[in-house]
């Protein structure tokens, strides 16, 4: 829970996600630790805790504020469950559901209309039917293009999901595949 000027207490998700080393920076990582714990050592193999200096201990940070309960919900550990979905559950269950519950897709029309993240887009194909937005995922740490992660943004508003996918959509999928590449 943050505490605003006010006074009063807005909850907030905060995740905390450490980044992938880069290749780059193992050998400095290695020279310039600035402390080095054994925690066990058995014939010729070694454990150690190893306290990076700041500007080697990158942690992606990521903040949902302020955060509804269903925000709160999203984050918390949760059972999982396999389920086996048929068309008339997904129409009858499911997408009610989604449709009573959904979080807001307005940062999908944000992107789409460059209201946000336009500085972000790697590509656009402006087209109303086949067209899309190609932009970074915030999975992606922004620095490693191993870990390159994308996501595309159709501009026809009634795809929402990829259960929404029909036959009418291959050529759609085709051109998110082709330019995607």
């Amino acid at each position: 829970q943050v505490t605003g000027s006010s006074g009063e207490g807005t909850d907030a998700v905060v995740i905390l996600e450490k980044t992938p080393f880069r290749e780059e920076q193992v050998l400095d990582l290695l020279k310039k630790h600035t402390k080095l714990e054994l925690q066990m050592r058995n014939d010729i193999y070694s454990t150690f805790h190893l306290y990076p200096p700041p500007e080697l201990s990158e942690i992606k940070t990521t903040v949902v504020y302020p955060a509804t309960e269903k925000h709160l919900q999203k984050y918390l550990r949760q059972e999982v469950h396999l389920i086996r979905e048929t068309w008339e559950d997904y129409k009858n269950i499911t997408l009610p559901f989604i449709q009573s519950q959904s979080f807001s897709i307005q940062w999908v029309y944000n992107i789409l209309e460059k209201k946000a993240e336009a500085d972000r887009i790697i590509h656009e194909n402006p087209d109303p039917c086949h067209g899309f937005v190609l932009v970074p995922d915030f999975k992606w740490n922004q620095s490693q293009l191993d870990d390159l992660y994308l996501i595309a943004l159709v501009h026809r508003r009634e795809v929402k999901s990829l259960r929404d996918l029909t036959a009418e959509h291959l050529p759609l999928l085709r051109n998110i595949l082709q330019e995607g590449k």
